[in-house]
């Protein structure tokens, strides 16, 4: 019979070795008594068992002194845990026995490494009849390719399994039976083991035969295969001499080919890791949604809709287990990771949604967005991806509300997406704080201590030993002092290190809240008696104003937002040089501090399509667009024919042209297609039309048909799409219909806007009936992008800073010139003189008017622009000018929105979110 075995196991026979340097847990274990083990890294196979005994010596069994127990079982699970994560094995086998370890040690593999089949995912795919999907014990296979390959018929015939254990035993059952045999399992002791083995056609057996039962029992004639040899060591069994007779298939053969199946599952497993390192399409299932009429609101929307597990929203769109961190149930974070794994993926097509500018009315860039991805993958079966900035906690409760879109075009849980999330803000808020304590601390033990007491404090001796931390050696070289043992500097040089000398009144760094809170626009610090006299004036912002969250939208690695936060100037010494968080020594804690909240987070729209969240900054004193990493990681998940949708904050007058100038710069990303939207209630508005108030019925200038005021409004869209134009973008324009516009208004829009220059406009109503509204949108889309991009920056970086804000107000703004206050001028020119004017430039001018004045609606013509003031955020990397006086902390209204918030307290759910 042994004649007609696979060439490949007669190449694997050679003459018998002496074993090897045993490699060994610090703790003894049993050799496997059913197919040795070992660990295969990338390259080739190198015997490295994660747990191996001896393989010539009797382990300790249970029961007995040393024997495995619990603590065993730990360490054998803490090293195969490590294995798991290492990319570079593909395959794990356990020279262990089964029946000596808990299944929690076989279930610790991964069932993409576990090359034996031992875990319960393996064996549950393989008795589900998705032995395809899934590794079969190499042993078990061995048993029956070698019955088939010599000539052995297998349906009807009876076969005894003997002696198998666990995995080896189902894995046996289960192909048997799937041969057509009928399969008996025993064990040596059972009392009618020699009824058994006189009726069976087959016998198998899992384990060395004991002394005791004689040969006589085998009927002459009958077929035996011995799987407990283990070719990798050498032994068989427990020292069980090779039994030959007629019939007997010899033990060496199945151990033969059962290495050569280990060898061709790790083989497998290396290719399946390679075809995962490369981009798949997705296998999406997207959520049906049943509008209702009326639109209920937008948290009984989101919670009539089930998400998706996150973790399978994840494997849909091509992420790997390894590459997600899950939070919840609907909520992951994706690790950067991914970006090397796709480096080669082929980026997809980019788009921003941006807005004519805004009115209270609200004109929904956020629910075009999520319509618009609805529309091109639950619709037209186009990959897309949505990027949302993370709203702040401050507007939910205040007068805004969330910013989860709305209507049937929403991300969700539209509850976990508006409050909370994954902690990326109160990381920042943790981060940014520590950076103010450290400033004003550093102040007063400078102001309170001699040269040799603070440097002494600073480079204290720990345990007889002195030395520079790592930052403050990275301080000794930009000072230019040349020397690594403390002991050794100078006075002068104890000085130079020791000493900031902040001058308190240029300290720019101040404090971070996320809540609307008025009364912390302007406070005196240090009023305490321990902080001996030091005070100051300061004042808390918005926790989204701060610059690290500027940092985070900008950043595309880790090291690059290392060196960012480090470059972020808090104030100027006294001689006027800036002094940066690095000189304060505490770059690295703020790094630890935002290692997670560097990482984008997945979430789902109401028909299941993916959404990242991540980044949320002003839109005024910063650029107002979500995070670069989000955007580049979506652009190789959608592959070469898919769309990322972002967002950008406020009109296209601020938050696009800073999304062109400041984070396309930053980024290298170019831009395909604008979406810029509009809607017939907030053009009226535009044309003239009556002011509007919070919580007041509107006029019914805009509920009832008005074509004179939509027509004048229609000169803002136009000014927004000859500013999109400028950066050579193709535009489309999205009119975000209302239950009270008229056909003949929104034929005027868009009409007026083809006019224009847009390349398509088209009545939206996913807020309605979600993807299916906005199907047409999502085909002009296609087309426009279709067309190229064209995209030019508006300015040089290397134009003189005055130049570049004159550019950005008479090109953008229309304005006729700029009119510089003393201040600006003045920081300007210091700016300048420190090697800060190259840096693009952001504008924090009121969104509410193209001008500088809020309600000048339209378009404002020969206006001066007045730069009150300029600042720079260096870490971030951008200057801005102060266009008039901007609040950086919101305040709240007489009636905020938490008055309509509340809890379910016996079913959790959140209840007033809008």
């Amino acid at each position: 019979m042994s004649a007609r075995l696979p060439l490949l196991v007669r190449g694997l026979r050679r003459p018998p070795q002496p074993p090897g340097p045993p490699r060994r847990l610090r703790v003894p274990c049993r050799a496997s008594s059913g197919g040795g083990g070992g660990l295969w890294r990338r390259g080739g196979p190198a015997r490295a068992a994660a747990a191996a005994g001896h393989p010539g010596r009797e382990q300790p069994r249970p029961g007995q002194p040393g024997a495995p127990g619990v603590g065993l079982d730990r360490q054998i699970i803490d090293e195969i845990l490590k294995i798991n994560e290492d990319t570079r094995v593909h395959g794990l086998a356990l020279q262990i026995s089964e029946s000596s370890f808990s299944n929690k040690v076989l279930n610790a593999l991964k069932p993409e490494k576990d090359v034996d089949g031992v875990t319960d995912i393996n064996l549950g795919k393989l008795v589900r009849g998705d032995a395809h999907e899934c590794f079969v014990s190499p042993v078990a296979r061995a048993v029956i390719e070698l019955l088939e390959k010599s000539g052995v018929n297998l349906d009807g015939k009876k076969i005894l399994v003997i002696g198998a254990h666990g995995s080896l035993e189902a894995a046996l059952q289960c192909l048997f039976q799937r041969k057509g045999s009928m399969t008996m399992s025993s064990q040596w002791k059972t009392p009618q083991l020699q009824s058994k083995l006189q009726e069976a056609d087959i016998v198998v057996l899992g384990s060395p035969k004991p002394e005791e039962i004689p040969l006589s029992w085998i009927q002459p004639g009958t077929t035996v295969l011995n799987c407990s040899h283990d070719f990798l060591s050498g032994k068989l069994g427990c020292g069980s001499p090779v039994v030959h007779f007629s019939g007997l298939i010899a033990d060496n053969d199945v151990s033969l080919l059962a290495a050569a199946l280990r060898i061709q599952n790790v083989v497998s497993s290396g290719r399946r890791w390679l075809r995962e390192q490369q981009y798949s399409r997705w296998r999406l299932h997207c959520l049906k949604l049943q509008p209702l009429s009326p639109v209920p609101s937008d948290i009984e929307i989101s919670r009539a809709q089930t998400p998706k597990a996150v973790d399978v929203l994840a494997k849909e769109i091509g992420l790997l287990p390894d590459e997600i961190e899950i939070y919840g149930k609907s909520k992951a974070k994706v690790r950067l990771s991914l970006l090397e794994r796709l480096k080669d993926q082929a980026d997809g097509k980019y788009v921003l949604v941006a807005g004519i500018t805004p009115t209270p009315l609200g004109e929904g860039k956020s629910t075009v967005t999520i319509g618009l991805v609805q529309a091109l993958t639950a619709h037209l079966n186009v990959n897309s991806f949505a990027c949302l900035r993370q709203p702040s906690q401050g507007p939910t409760f205040g007068v805004k509300g969330g910013a989860a879109g709305g209507g049937y075009a929403q991300v969700i849980p539209m509850e976990e997406f508006n409050l909370h999330l994954t902690g990326d803000i109160h990381a920042i808020t943790a981060a940014n704080n520590l950076l103010a304590a450290a400033i004003d601390t550093r102040i007063l033990h400078e102001n309170t201590q001699t040269d040799k007491a603070l440097y002494n404090r600073l480079v204290p001796s720990v345990n007889g030993v002195r030395e520079f931390s790592k930052i403050q050696l990275a301080r000794l070289k930009r000072l230019g002092i040349k020397k690594t043992d403390p002991n050794t500097l100078t006075e002068e040089e104890m000085r130079k290190f020791a000493r900031l000398d902040i001058d308190p009144s240029t300290v720019t760094w101040q404090r971070v809240l996320d809540t609307n809170d008025r009364f912390l626009r302007k406070i005196t610090i240090g009023q305490a008696n321990t902080e001996k006299g030091y005070s100051r004036q300061a004042q808390f912002d918005i926790a989204v104003a701060s610059e690290i969250m500027a940092v985070l939208a900008l950043t595309d690695s880790l090291t690059d937002m290392k060196e960012r936060l480090g470059r972020m100037v808090v104030a100027s010494d006294k001689s006027g040089q800036p002094v940066t968080a690095e000189d304060l020594g505490v770059t690295g804690a703020l790094t630890v501090l935002m290692k997670d909240a560097i990482k984008p987070n997945l979430m789902q729209t109401l028909e299941g399509t993916p959404v990242f969240v991540h980044a949320g900054p002003f839109a005024n004193i910063a650029h107002g667009n979500s995070s670069v990493l989000a955007d580049k990681i979506a652009l190789k998940l959608v592959g070469e024919e898919g769309f990322v949708v972002t967002e950008a904050g406020f009109g296209a007058d601020i938050g696009m042209e800073k999304f062109f100038n400041i984070k396309c710069r930053a980024s290298g990303l170019v831009p395909n297609v604008v979406v810029l939207v509009a809607t017939v209630r907030a053009l009226k508005m535009h044309g003239g039309g009556p002011s509007v108030t919070a919580g007041i019925p509107l006029k019914r200038e805009y509920t009832e048909e008005n074509i004179p005021l939509v027509a004048d409004g229609c000169c803002n869209l136009q000014k927004q799409i000859q500013i999109t134009q400028l950066f050579g973008v193709p535009v489309v324009v999205a009119l975000n219909v209302f239950k009270t516009d008229t056909r003949a208004e929104i034929d005027l829009v868009c009409e007026l806007a083809k006019r224009a220059g847009a390349f398509d406009a088209v009545p939206c109503y996913h807020w309605s009936v979600g993807g299916k509204g906005s199907v047409d949108l999502a085909r002009a889309v296609r087309e426009a992008a279709s067309e190229g991009s064209r995209f030019q920056f508006l300015y040089d970086v290397q134009l003189p800073i005055v130049e570049k804000i004159r550019t950005i107000a008479q090109a953008v703004y229309g304005a006729k010139d700029i009119e510089l206050s003393p201040e600006a001028q003045a920081k300007i020119e210091r700016y300048t003189q420190q090697g800060f004017g190259n840096l693009p430039i952001c504008m924090a001018k009121t969104h509410l008017s193209l001008s500088h004045q809020p309600d000048k609606k339209g378009v404002p013509k020969d206006f001066i622009l007045p730069i009150s003031d300029v600042r720079a955020s260096i870490g971030a990397g951008f200057i801005y000018p102060l266009v008039g006086t901007m609040s950086t902390m919101p305040g709240l209204p007489t009636r905020p929105c938490f008055y309509d918030i509340d809890l379910d307290t016996e079913t959790e759910q959140v209840k007033g979110l809008f």
